[in-house]
């Protein structure tokens, strides 16, 4: 067996993707053809070959050629087994992922590369050698991981905007372990839940825009017990922000170029819609959604930027 050792930035790269929050099965397997396919010489195999590999012997050939290219003695599995029943605890993992999870990866080799400028999830991977209580590490340090429910709503606008309301009220997404996913619209987020449902065991909370009651019926059948739905009231979630918050951030980002009121946004369209209009007839830059969103997240300042319905909905989130 002839292989080139994996550099430091390879070998980051490859225990980020391990750790993130994907299905088991397959990050582990993207990872492990990866390393096998640009680093070992002889033998060498093509990504058909690995496929028809038995599970077991493509965790050794990666396993191998990371420890290889670690110049520290494999000594300790801890972190090891914390991953494998964390990976257990939140995904359904059949019995070739338990081969692939029940590994010799040399964690405490790879943890000196690992800085405060890191991804989270590496950072996390760090703390695990210092605490054993997941749970308060997570909490205290601000970590995410161990992740315990997944939010699921349908953009962007959701995704940037719910952490900041929600650290507001005092509960912090990722001293909870909340990880937010976007679907990209609300039949996507249908898809979403389908796959999510039968990946994961933790509990899922969708959020969806007024106008998806049909898309709620496809839920239905498949809505497990320890899942919940939040229906917005009134159109999109954009028509939940406080109109006060919206004036606030506007008139500070046109900086006295021009102003607006609570007035100009009464004209019973949907909020974004509105915007788009006060945006064209100001000559304003083109109105996004999402970076909106980003503007809005740096105005909120005051209890009363939080309008009633986003509080209920933190609160469900948080229960």
């Amino acid at each position: 067996m002839k292989y080139k050792k994996l550099s430091k930035e390879q070998l980051l790269i490859s225990i980020d993707r391990l750790t993130r929050f994907k299905p088991t099965k397959e990050k582990y397997m993207r990872v492990f053809f990866d390393i096998i396919l640009s680093n070992l010489l002889e033998p060498k195999y093509k990504k058909n070959d690995l496929e028809k590999m038995d599970t077991a012997e493509v965790k050794e050939l990666a396993e191998k050629i990371i420890n290889a290219s670690i110049e520290q003695e494999f000594d300790d599995n801890s972190i090891n087994k914390i991953l494998q029943n964390y990976e257990n605890s939140v995904f359904n993992n059949d019995d070739d992922t338990q081969i692939l999870i029940n590994n010799n990866i040399n964690y405490n080799g790879i943890l000196k590369f690992i800085d405060d400028n890191s991804v989270i999830n590496l950072r996390w991977l760090k703390s695990l050698v210092k605490s054993s209580n997941l749970i308060q590490n997570r909490q205290k340090n601000a970590l995410k991981f161990p992740i315990e429910k997944v939010l699921l709503v349908e953009g962007l606008t959701e995704e940037i905007l719910l952490p900041a309301f929600s650290r507001k009220l005092g509960y912090d997404f990722y001293k909870e372990g909340v990880q937010i996913i976007p679907a990209g619209g609300k039949n996507q987020v249908v898809k979403m839940y389908y796959k999510l449902a039968e990946e994961l065991k933790i509990p899922i909370f969708l959020l969806l825009d007024k106008d998806a009651e049909e898309n709620i019926k496809q839920i239905q059948p498949k809505l497990r017990k320890i899942d919940k739905i939040h229906l917005v009231s009134c159109g999109e979630f954009e028509d939940l922000l406080s109109k006060s918050l919206i004036v606030k951030t506007v008139n500070n980002e046109l900086n006295n170029f021009a102003s607006i009121t609570e007035n100009d946004l009464n004209d019973g369209l949907p909020e974004a819609k509105t915007l788009e209009n006060i945006f064209k007839k100001i000559g304003f830059h083109e109105f996004k959604k999402a970076d909106f969103a980003k503007l809005v997240r740096d105005n909120i300042n005051e209890d009363s930027d939080i309008s009633d319905e986003i509080r209920t909905i933190i609160y469900e989130v948080i229960q």
